[in-house]
């Protein structure tokens, strides 16, 4: 494989994915709308084709200019356009598709491919916007991309967990690094062993290339963490990248509801545990980057850009008010 068309490119995933394949002596195009910085405006490795994904013509358009032998595609969010992309890219080498590990179902731990049951997805959910469909709507994405490699597509798609890592617009973990890095105590939910698997964003850009390289048409592969750890843990890894050790906070669901607080209100919380066996894609020669090192580069890139993840979860304000109740019981 030499040509990959990047559906994307610009922002978090895609991104990194397009560094990923640059450093393995890919040609690469990215096809986006071109509503964001073009971190490789300047970079003559990299192509570019404006289009919209769902616009039909746009995409066999690009594929008539690039004719690529690979195509990763980081921005499908309903079934109908993996439909639509797995028929103009029916003759590529690899169409890797990426979804996620909201795509199951079951409250297996780990959860598995090929076993652990996905989610249900009526046709209103198919074309729906929110969050709430996410999952539904990836799993359906799943669906279309093993009825393609039915038909002779060579398609697989790739789950991971929730990314982190440089240049995540989601701020989730900025929240976390601000308060480790801003404030002496930080308030944690829970007793911090919740577990909800992440993946370094580098790790998910390996995981895709290697898929299409390697991976065998029909299949789904989880990307993750090799090394899952729980909120707790986290925290302690933001610390020791930020070099502090403020003091923790540990706060049950009756004492966050004294200042109309939640859990589930704290990003990166989870109240079942949530895990993706990652063997699977281990067998095709995965590796993730190991845990100390991912934080570090991840919480340097937050400070250096500011990011405070102010949005993502309770207010200061609210936080020192519960830390002010805490301290008189």
């Amino acid at each position: 494989m030499d040509s990959a068309l990047v559906v994307g490119g610009t922002r978090f995933i895609g991104r990194h994915l397009v560094s990923e394949l640059l450093d393995h002596d890919y040609r690469v195009t990215t096809f986006n709308r071109g509503n964001h910085d073009d971190p490789f405006a300047d970079d003559d490795r990299v192509d570019r084709v404006e289009g919209d994904r769902t616009d039909q013509k746009a995409l066999l358009t690009a594929k008539r200019e690039v004719e690529p032998d690979v195509v990763f595609d980081n921005v499908a969010y309903k079934p109908r356009e993996v439909e639509s992309a797995t028929e103009i890219f029916a003759d590529v080498d690899a169409y890797v598709y990426i979804s996620s590990g909201a795509a199951y179902a079951g409250d297996d731990v780990p959860k598995r491919e090929g076993e652990t049951e996905l989610e249900s997805c009526s046709a209103e959910e198919a074309t729906d916007d929110s969050m709430e469909t996410y999952g539904a709507r990836k799993a359906a994405g799943d669906r279309v991309v093993f009825e393609a490699a039915d038909r002779g597509v060579n398609a697989m798609s790739v789950r991971p967990p929730i990314v982190y890592g440089p240049h995540d617009y989601t701020e989730r973990l900025a929240y976390w690094v601000d308060r480790v890095a801003e404030y002496d105590d930080v308030v944690v939910p829970g007793d911090g062993t919740n577990l909800w698997q992440r993946v370094y964003v580098e790790d998910v850009a390996r995981g895709m290339r290697l898929v299409a390289e390697n991976g065998t048409p029909g299949e789904a592969y989880n990307v993750g963490d090799q090394n899952a750890v729980t909120l707790d843990r986290m925290v302690d890894l933001i610390a020791d990248a930020v070099g502090r050790d403020p003091e923790r906070s540990y706060t049950s669901p009756r004492e966050l509801s004294i200042v109309d607080l939640d859990p589930s209100d704290f990003p990166l919380y989870r109240g079942y545990p949530h895990l993706l066996d990652t063997s699977k894609i281990a067998d095709l020669g995965y590796e993730s980057t190991p845990l100390d090192e991912a934080m570090q580069r991840t919480v340097d890139s937050h400070l250096e850009n500011g990011l405070t993840g102010e949005d993502e979860g309770p207010s200061r304000e609210d936080e020192e008010r519960l830390l002010d109740v805490l301290g008189t019981i």
